[in-house]
């Protein structure tokens, strides 16, 4: 069975980048425009990681990592953020933090190596 991977971007473009590079990568994969019912989705699908970006439409996926990492059911789950604007690498210590950062524009292989880090067994 494939690794899932959640992936959260309001950028239709980024959206489809990310969704046809890690389905070509053999992940399968839920992609959502909004974060609205990603808690929802988190349940359901049980993704084995999430990428998303920082800054979401009315959202702040910094938000939604926080809450992620602060339930008990969903703690667990390695979570990767992609930002153009922030850099987040400094504050990955901190609590609620993201397990990792990628930062736009990103490049195809280092964004690869990244997931696949969290996703190694």
């Amino acid at each position: 069975m494939s690794k899932r991977i959640l992936i959260l971007d309001d950028d239709p473009d980024i959206l489809d980048v990310l969704s046809l590079i890690l389905v070509e990568s053999g992940y399968e994969i839920r992609a959502l425009s909004n974060g609205d019912t990603v808690f929802d989705d988190i349940r359901d699908f049980q993704p084995n990681l999430v990428l998303m970006d920082v800054m979401l439409a009315g959202l702040d996926g910094r938000t939604i990592c926080k809450k992620v990492k602060e339930n008990h059911l969903t703690h667990f789950v390695p979570i990767i953020l992609i930002s153009g604007t922030h850099d987040l690498a400094a504050s990955l210590q901190l609590p609620g933090a993201p397990n990792d950062f990628v930062a736009k524009p990103f490049d195809i292989d280092h964004l690869l190596q990244v997931v696949d880090k969290h996703l190694a067994v």
